[in-house]
C-alpha cells in the first residue's frame, strides 16, 4: 500500500513538470509569432518567415516623366505596294513566280496567250508605213517648195503658187508629226506587252514586275482565261521599309507629335529594341475605340520584319527622379496597389503606393515610398498571409 501511494506521488510530480514543460514551449511560440497592428507586422528575429522575406533599397533614378506603351502591328507602307493587272485579256500560260519570291523591277512574272498581242504588232507596222508615206510626201513638198520660190525669184512663177506650195509643204510636215505620235503611242502598247518590234511569232504576252520586292499576294493560275484587265493578279511590296501602326487614346494624342522617335518590341524577336519615327498621325478619331491611328517608319533593309507581325511601341517624354523599386516589390488585390517597408528590423509596414513608370523588371513609385526606404522585394504574399 505504500508503494502504490510513493508511485502515484511520482507519477503527480512527472505529470506537472511536463505541464509546466508545455506551458513553457506555448509561451515561447507566442512570443516568437507575428504582432499585428494596423498596417504593421511584426515578426521576432527567431520567426521562420523572416528568413524567407528579401528587401532591398529603394533609389532615386531619373525615369520617364510620361510614357506610353501601346499594342501595334507591322504594316505595309502603302506608297511601296504594287498591284500588278493584266495589260490584255487572255489565257494565262505561266506564273512564274511564287508566294514569298523576291523579284526585280522589270522581271517577268506571268505569260499570256492574247489575240491582243498581234493586233498590236499590226497597228505598229501600220504606223510605220504611214510615217514612210508621210516622209515621203513631205520631201516632194519641200523640192516643190524649193522650186516654186527660184522660179518666182525670176519672174517664172506667180505669187500665188509660191503660197500654194508653201501651204503644201505645212500640212505635210503635220501629217508627219500626227503618224509619227501613231506610232510612239503603238510602240508603247508594245512595251507595255513586253514585245519587240518585229515579226510576231505567237501571241504570248510577257507581264513584268513594275517594281523590286517580294511577292505577297498571288492571284492567277496557269490556264485559266482573264477578260478583266482592271484586278491585280499579283501584288508585290517593298518591305525595305515598313510601318509600326498604333492605336492612340485620344487623351494621350498630345504626347506624339511627327519626328517623334518611339522604342519598338516584338515577339518575334523578345531580346531586340528597335527604333521606329513617327510619319503619319491620323486626321480622324474611331467613334467606338475614340483612338487616332499612328504610324511610325522602320527600317527593316533585313526584311525581318513581315506585315500582320505583332508589336509594342513604347514612348518616353521627360524625366523625372523617383524611387525606383523591383517589380516584385508590388502587390496588387482588390484594386488596392501596395509595398510593404521595413520600418525596423523585423517590423514591416504596408503601404498604397502610386506607381508613375515600369520598366521590364523595375518600377518608379510616385507616391508611397522615398529613396532609401527599405521595401520587400521577395516574400511578401508571407505578410499578406497574416
Amino acid at each position: 500500500m505504500k508503494a502504490i501511494l510513493i508511485v502515484t506521488v511520482l507519477f503527480c510530480l512527472v505529470l506537472g513538470g511536463c505541464s509546466e514543460h508545455s506551458k513553457e514551449q506555448d509561451a515561447a511560440k507566442a512570443a516568437s509569432g507575428p504582432i499585428v497592428s494596423g498596417t504593421h507586422i511584426k515578426l521576432s528575429p527567431d520567426s521562420p518567415q523572416l528568413a524567407r522575406i528579401q528587401t532591398t533599397t529603394a533609389t532615386g533614378e531619373r525615369v520617364p516623366q510620361v510614357e506610353l506603351i501601346l499594342p501595334g502591328k507591322v504594316e505595309a507602307d502603302p506608297r511601296r505596294v504594287s498591284h500588278i493587272a493584266l495589260p490584255v485579256t487572255g489565257r494565262i500560260r505561266q506564273v512564274l513566280v511564287n508566294l514569298g519570291d523576291s523579284v526585280r523591277q522589270g522581271q517577268p512574272v506571268l505569260t499570256v496567250d492574247s489575240p491582243d498581242a498581234a493586233t498590236a504588232m499590226s497597228s505598229y507596222r501600220q504606223a510605220e508605213g504611214s510615217v514612210a508615206q508621210a516622209k515621203s510626201v513631205l520631201a516632194k513638198a519641200e523640192a516643190d517648195l524649193v522650186r516654186t520660190r527660184d522660179l518666182e525669184a525670176h519672174g517664172a512663177a506667180p505669187q500665188k503658187d509660191l503660197l500654194a506650195a508653201e501651204a503644201v509643204q505645212v500640212q505635210s510636215q503635220a501629217a508627219l508629226n500626227q503618224t509619227q505620235a501613231a506610232l510612239e503611242e503603238s510602240l508603247k502598247r508594245l512595251e507595255v506587252f513586253g514585245i519587240k518590234p518585229g515579226p510576231v511569232v505567237d501571241k504570248l504576252v510577257t507581264v513584268s514586275s513594275t517594281v523590286t520586292g517580294k511577292v505577297i499576294d498571288i492571284n492567277a493560275v496557269g490556264g485559266e482565261y482573264r477578260g478583266d484587265t482592271n484586278t491585280p493578279f499579283l501584288t508585290v511590296a517593298d518591305l525595305s521599309v515598313v510601318w509600326i501602326a498604333a492605336d492612340v487614346p485620344e487623351d494621350r494624342l498630345r504626347f506624339v507629335h511627327l519626328g517623334s522617335v518611339v522604342s519598338v518590341t516584338m515577339s518575334a524577336y523578345p531580346d531586340e529594341t528597335f527604333k521606329a519615327r513617327v510619319t503619319r498621325i491620323g486626321d480622324t478619331v474611331d467613334p467606338q475605340s475614340r483612338t487616332i491611328k499612328v504610324r511610325a517608319e522602320l527600317s527593316n533593309g533585313s526584311e525581318r520584319f513581315r506585315p500582320d507581325m505583332f508589336a509594342q511601341i513604347r514612348l518616353t517624354q521627360g524625366s523625372v527622379e523617383l524611387p525606383v523599386v523591383p517589380r516584385g516589390a508590388l502587390l496588387e488585390t482588390q484594386g488596392k496597389t501596395t509595398v510593404y517597408i521595413e520600418r525596423s528590423p523585423g517590423d514591416f509596414e504596408e503601404v498604397p503606393v502610386t506607381v508613375s513608370w515600369q520598366g521590364p523588371d523595375r518600377l518608379a513609385i510616385a507616391h508611397g515610398v522615398k529613396a532609401g526606404d527599405r521595401v520587400v522585394s521577395g516574400g511578401g504574399m508571407l505578410l499578406r498571409g497574416y
